[in-house]
């Protein structure tokens, strides 16, 4: 049995996150930090910015890269360049295939876009069970996301130390020395 030459996976794409002020009738996910609130909005925008596109995996990614390791090889034989004068040579054609078995991909990717619609439709999915499935997983990454930040959140004042403007860090210790007392 062979491995499968490729996946459909989702993107959400957007022109621009529209807010309540463009439109009363529609909640932002822009106004507070609920996240219901968000997922919500994006199930709402989902038409619209959800797109499944084609993404090569396995035994298809080594295949094309092998294709360009080998051409890179024997066009820059033909030129006189060979691992013999280069002895780095190897590295840099791992690196350039990779690059363009990359761009490929992304190219058949981007040209082969589906909508939820046509997702829908393609599998017989009258129920919108696909997009039940969709919110369930949102909904988990975003309370995943959100647990990793707070997790983080002490280790943030000394990474963003080099952010702050000059003199700030006097006025916030004054801040929290007010705040103690």
């Amino acid at each position: 049995m062979g491995y499968p030459v490729g996946i459909m996976t989702a993107h959400l794409y957007g022109a621009m996150p529209m807010s309540s002020s463009d439109n009363p009738r529609l909640p932002s996910a822009f106004d507070g930090p609920d996240d219901s609130d968000v997922i919500m909005d994006l199930l709402r925008l989902m038409p619209r910015d959800l797109i499944f596109s084609m993404r090569f995996l396995g035994e298809s990614q080594l295949r094309l890269q092998r294709h360009f390791h080998d051409f890179m090889i024997a066009e820059l034989t033909l030129a006189g360049i060979t691992e013999e004068s280069h002895p780095l040579l190897h590295a840099f054609v791992e690196r350039h295939a990779i690059t363009l078995r990359d761009f490929v991909f992304s190219g058949v990717s981007l040209s082969r876009q589906f909508r939820v619609e046509d997702i829908e439709r393609l599998t017989g999915d009258t129920t919108s069970l696909l997009r039940v499935d969709i919110w369930d997983q949102l909904r988990s990454h975003v309370e995943t996301a959100q647990r990793q930040f707070k997790a983080q959140l002490p280790e943030l004042p000394n990474l963003l130390s080099g952010w702050e403007r000059p003199g700030a860090v006097e006025e916030t210790g004054a801040v929290e020395e007010k705040r103690r007392q």
